[in-house]
């Protein structure tokens, strides 16, 4: 198990059972979340023989740098992260006028099957661990000599197929403790999987939740995203409506826009019914095409037009500012091509 993924929580419960005082377990953890701490062995405050007794039962988890591609349009930086077992990950850094924001991987690969999407295309491979999100975040900072202060949780992977992992990165990386990034400058994207929503309200944690849409009907939606034939719509906004009223946040709808497929007045309209009386925003995503799949990418003035349309139907909307095109900085894309290069 690995030092570096496990919670405050988790630590004191595991220096508790070799008999030593709850301090030494803030100890270990300021040194891995704080202080970027890789060896166990290194931290001086700590009694050697407790050191060695450690080292001996549990593991660190390191992750480096592979590939690092810079825009020359934007400034957004696009990692490869190889993993201790050899796969690879990626990530992006992106600057704004608030600060820099990471969008991290959950998984290695993803199972949800999503057409547009190249993450999926190599299936699942593992969730991935506690530090590997977090090692993400510090490698980049070290790297930039910069301090994050926003997290999408929405490269490769379904973080709610990862949920207990998921939960615990949480903790971590909003510990006084560590990095301490408030949970209200945290997104979480999911394809909509409805019984870990609604344990995610239980949580209550003041993330934002962000929902893959793309359509507003089951037939359309089912096509575009294969999950959706499992949790349809009403079950999907049912648990939706059910998250809100327990954690009184708003929840944000990403809808990919895919030229002659979900972009008429009749999609309009109906997202405009199933959002009525909602605490919710639309963010509206031009496609960004892949290989296998060769459905249009709508111009600016399509996006505009529709986006207009919500508008009018009373559905608050704004259209994503994309950031890395030139370093294929949309989920998915550049690890792909990087393993495609490989075989």
């Amino acid at each position: 198990m690995e030092l570096n993924s496990m919670t405050q929580k988790k630590l004191k419960e595991i220096i508790n059972d070799y008999g030593e005082k709850s301090f030494r377990a803030e100890q270990i953890f300021r040194y891995f979340h704080q202080h970027d701490g890789e060896d166990i062995l290194e931290i001086g405050q700590i009694p050697l023989d407790l050191r060695k007794r450690i080292s001996l039962e549990y593991t660190v988890n390191k992750i480096k740098v592979l590939h690092k591609f810079e825009s020359k349009v934007d400034g957004t930086v696009k990692y490869l992260f190889l993993l201790p077992d050899g796969n690879i990950i990626e990530s992006v850094v992106m600057s704004y006028s608030h600060g820099y924001s990471q969008c991290i991987s959950t998984q290695v690969g993803c199972k949800m099957g999503c057409s547009f999407c190249a993450s999926t295309k190599g299936g699942l491979v593992r969730n991935l661990t506690a530090a590997e999100m977090a090692n993400q975040v510090y490698e980049a900072e070290k790297d930039l000599g910069i301090r994050i202060s926003n997290i999408v949780l929405m490269g490769s992977g379904e973080p709610l197929d990862n949920y207990d992992n998921v939960v615990d990165f949480f903790a971590i990386i909003n510990s006084k403790l560590g990095r301490n990034i408030s949970l209200r400058n945290i997104t979480l994207s999911t394809c909509g999987i409805v019984p870990e929503i609604y344990k995610l309200a239980e949580e209550n944690l003041p993330i934002t939740l962000s929902i893959s849409l793309h359509s507003p009907f089951d037939e359309k939606r089912e096509e575009i995203m294969p999950i959706a034939r499992k949790h349809k719509l009403k079950e999907l906004m049912e648990a939706l409506r059910y998250y809100i009223d327990k954690t009184n946040r708003r929840i944000t709808f990403e809808y990919t826009l895919i030229k002659g497929t979900n972009d008429s007045e009749k999609e309009a309209r109906e997202i405009s019914r199933l959002l009525d009386g909602m605490l919710a925003h639309v963010n509206l995503i031009p496609l960004n095409p892949i290989s296998e799949y060769k459905e249009g990418r709508p111009d600016r003035d399509h996006v505009l037009s529709f986006q207009s349309m919500l508008k009018k139907f009373g559905v608050a909307t704004t259209v994503r500012r994309e950031m890395g095109g030139d370093i294929s900085a949309s989920c998915g894309q550049l690890r792909r091509s990087v393993l495609d290069e490989e075989k």
